[in-house]
């Protein structure tokens, strides 16, 4: 049986209804963004997609092979009800690759343990790619990197990942130059710890990593962030979706002088740092505070053909990233990762 879905004729009308509209440098442009193909033949790269609006889709697909995955905090309700044999096993149809964990029980129905949980997704085809643990808590029994870093990489290690990181912005100690100097001090011995096991840590952003130090606003936050920890030991995971929210938030300092920036440009100049990704997307609106309301990937103005081309185009780095889905709060969670995997799938390179 194929790994992937049906064609969704609804994703075709999505995309017709979008004008296929991306987003560069936070201003929605028109961008012709490939077309969705037959399911089972997306991840070849000589298959001739589907057509829309009579544009015909050409070129290798943009989404690498065997690098789509998702993060379970999207689909945590499926989970809590059904357990993570029949989400794996949804997963496994719709095409994704991976899975990124957000906790191993998330509310799931019945006991599992470590090792079931690595059998139970390899099984399906998905290979646990990361996991987000807190960074910390006034709680000295947390399962947090400052609490119980041991802890947290018996765990990792225990499931196989190659990644294990945090969604926690580095505000331990404040919003000063000096306290995310002492974040990145943190994040560095987790790093190295981390390293020691063979695996990676990284940090995953939100917004306000992007906003401006309170005791030196002409100095970006995630500038210090980069430039304290050591790109040997301190990974990064962009969320697309929220770093073009901190654009469109901190574009302007404090005192209302520019400051604009690109998120795919701090990629593109240190593309090692970036191994994994968050591919979420919003639909652009000014009126918002934060300028998109999230939608499920494919609806929104966010041009992932742009983006994950850029990467993926660079010398040596097209198998080198994980794209993984993800939606804070889908309408339906099944609907969302089956949705998401066939918009990916069906992007093509430009000819």
């Amino acid at each position: 049986m194929s790994r992937f879905s049906q064609p969704d004729p609804e994703l075709n009308h999505r995309l017709s209804r979008r004008g296929m509209l991306g987003v560069a440098a936070g201003a929605t442009a028109a961008a012709l963004l490939g077309v969705a193909a037959p399911a089972n033949a997306a991840t070849n790269s000589s298959a001739t997609p589907a057509t829309t609006s009579g544009t015909k889709g050409r070129g290798r697909p943009v989404l690498p092979p065997g690098r789509l995955g998702i993060q379970l905090y999207s689909l945590r309700d499926k989970v809590s009800t059904l357990g993570f044999g029949p989400v794996f096993a949804e997963l496994e149809r719709y095409g994704y690759d991976e899975v990124e964990f957000a906790g191993y029980t998330q509310g799931s129905a019945g006991p599992i343990t470590l090792a079931q949980l690595k059998r139970l997704a390899r099984n399906h085809g998905l290979n646990p790619i990361g996991s987000h643990v807190g960074y910390y808590s006034d709680d000295p029994n947390a399962y947090t990197f400052a609490q119980n870093l041991t802890k947290v990489l018996d765990d990792a290690q225990a499931l196989g990942l190659k990644h294990i990181g945090t969604a926690s912005g580095p505000f331990r100690y404040g919003s000063t130059v000096d306290a995310w100097k002492r974040a990145a001090e943190d994040f560095n011995s987790y790093g190295a710890a981390a390293r020691a096991r063979g695996m990676k840590f990284y940090q995953h952003n939100h917004s306000e990593e992007f906003s401006f130090a309170t005791d030196n606003p002409k100095v970006r936050l995630y500038d210090i962030l980069l430039k304290e920890t050591d790109p040997d030991l301190v990974h990064l995971e962009m969320d697309i979706y929220w770093a073009y929210v901190g654009q469109f938030r901190f574009s302007k300092r404090p005192d209302g002088t520019p400051a604009p920036f690109e998120p795919l440009d701090y990629v593109l100049r240190q593309p090692d740092r970036y191994p994994l990704f968050h591919v979420k997307d919003g639909e652009s609106d000014p009126s918002n505070p934060y300028g998109y309301n999230m939608t499920d990937v494919g609806d929104g103005d966010i041009d992932y053909q742009r983006f994950i081309s850029a990467v993926t185009r660079l010398r040596g780095h097209r198998l080198a990233h994980h794209w993984q889905a993800e939606h804070d709060n889908p309408a339906e969670s099944f609907t969302f990762a089956r949705r998401s995997s066939a918009h990916l799938h069906s992007l093509r390179e430009k000819c």
